[in-house]
């Protein structure tokens, strides 16, 4: 299978052009406010792909399912680095596993018969929700001492797996918010999610491959809904500035950042909004 078949050269740079911006954005954001890939890949991707003529019936699984695939390579490396330094609850990761699997297995399912509608919406309504929690929330707020027994605690394994897959966003977006209100140090919240991330992106992007093999018009470089180009593009831009991120959030009052960044996702999240009821 050629994947490249009868693809103009400007319109593969252009297309490689673009998702290396995704990467130079995605990395410095994730650098700059500690967040996962996923929530800027997505958005991003999703605004770029129309002006490589994506259709619009399909360029929301493009970009969760080429988020996904980023999302493993990333969750590798932040998981070795956080497992070494001790910050990984595994005792958690070992009862919460199986249950994100079967939440990502879930969510992956819903996402592959569902229409570009639904998924943008729930995008849409997640990304505000995420944006109200960065900016509103008081720093170091707890509403209990512990997570919650069964089986509301695996409720928010389910939740956490399967609404992840839906966005094509790692562990970090949920996990960290919800480990933290449940008085976990945010070490080792944000070492959890790490690996959390893993769990849901390796079904996740095997689901959206396998689901978008037979779709049409799919665009240059994909395999099923992911794209192997933005993939191979992405992984390597975003990681080589997020240390730029990093280096930058140091200089720059984090609060603002947070601030700044749920503005983003609250015009993210309108625009889709927008393009669904406008």
């Amino acid at each position: 299978m050629n994947i490249f078949a009868d693809v103009s050269l400007p319109l593969l740079i252009g297309l490689i052009a673009g998702m290396a911006a995704t990467g130079i954005v995605g990395g410095i954001l994730a650098g700059l406010l500690g967040v996962g890939g996923g929530i800027v890949i997505v958005p991003v991707l999703y605004n770029i792909l129309p002006f490589f003529g994506v259709d619009d019936d399909i360029r929301i699984h493009v970009a969760i399912g080429t988020s996904l695939a980023v999302i493993i390579p990333t969750s590798i490396a932040s998981a070795r680095s956080h497992y070494k330094k001790g910050s990984i609850d595994t005792a958690l990761l070992r009862s919460w596993g199986p249950v994100i699997f079967i939440g990502v297995i879930i969510g992956t399912i819903v996402a592959s018969f569902s229409d570009a509608g639904v998924l943008t919406l729930v995008f849409a309504v997640l990304a505000l929700v995420v944006a109200a929690n960065m900016a509103f929330r008081p720093e170091n707020r707890h509403l209990s001492a512990g997570l919650p027994k069964s089986p509301f605690k695996e409720m928010l394994a389910l939740f956490i797996g399967g609404f992840s897959a839906m966005m094509g966003i790692g562990g970090g977006t949920f996990t960290v918010p919800i480990l933290t209100l449940c008085s976990y140090p945010i070490r080792m919240a944000v070492g959890t999610a790490a690996a959390v991330g893993l769990i849901i992106a390796i079904p996740g992007t095997t689901g959206f491959l396998i689901s978008g093999l037979e779709v049409e018009n799919l665009p240059p470089g994909n395999i099923g809904y992911v794209n192997i180009l933005g993939f191979l593009v992405i992984f390597p831009m975003a990681t080589l500035f997020a240390p730029v991120g990093a280096r930058i959030a140091h200089r720059i009052n984090a609060g603002l950042l947070k601030k700044t960044f749920a503005f983003f996702l609250f015009v993210t999240s309108l625009r889709m909004f927008y393009s669904l009821y406008g």
